[in-house]
């Protein structure tokens, strides 16, 4: 199992190239690449897109949700047993209740079912948080693919002019593209 994971990643990390009479030509940057890339593991389509600079933003935004899903989950873990002990001390078993972590141990059976539930809410949204930050590291790989060849050269003229409209006889701010053809 590590093997084909290794043969995994050293395949997504290859360079695609073709060679015809003795001449190499390199293929043009792919988007589905670093969609790809970026689906299997977090970051790694940021790289293929030359944007090492975002990597450590990605892992950033990924961390929060995963400290989010561990605090809760401990937490969770804790009013459970909790709640547990109480309930099974209310029918007459208290041999758990000295095991109940120490802050928890003057809480009510009503409030640690609360606590729980809330900590298994947060536990579960932590995960939601953590799928949706993978998400937009997807996206944005894929994105920032789709605009690494597009043309930003002094051919292109982006201009705000005054305008004037007859047909509602009102006066505003258009925004206008121009492509400047050179000879």
């Amino acid at each position: 199992m590590k093997s084909f994971f290794t043969i995994l990643f050293l395949l997504c990390l290859q360079q695609t190239l073709w060679a015809q009479d003795s001449t190499i030509n390199y293929l043009k940057h792919s988007p589905k690449k670093a969609t790809k890339r970026s689906a299997i593991l977090p970051g790694l389509g940021q790289a293929y897109n030359k944007q090492y600079w975002k990597i450590p933003l990605v892992y950033g935004v990924l961390s929060v949700p995963v400290v989010a899903y561990v605090y809760n989950n401990d937490l969770y873990a804790k009013t459970k047993f909790a709640y547990e002990a109480r309930i099974q001390e209310a029918n007459g078993d208290n041999s758990n209740v000295s095991k109940i972590d120490p802050v928890l141990i003057n809480l009510s059976a009503g409030s640690l079912q609360s606590y729980r539930n809330i900590f298994r809410k947060n536990r579960d949204v932590s995960i939601m948080w953590f799928i949706i930050g993978w998400g937009i590291n997807v996206v944005d790989a894929s994105v920032s693919g789709h605009l690494k060849e597009f043309d930003v050269s002094n051919n292109l003229i982006m201009q705000v002019a005054p305008m004037k409209s007859d047909a509602y006889q009102q006066a505003g701010v258009s925004l206008q593209f121009k492509w400047k053809y050179t000879k």
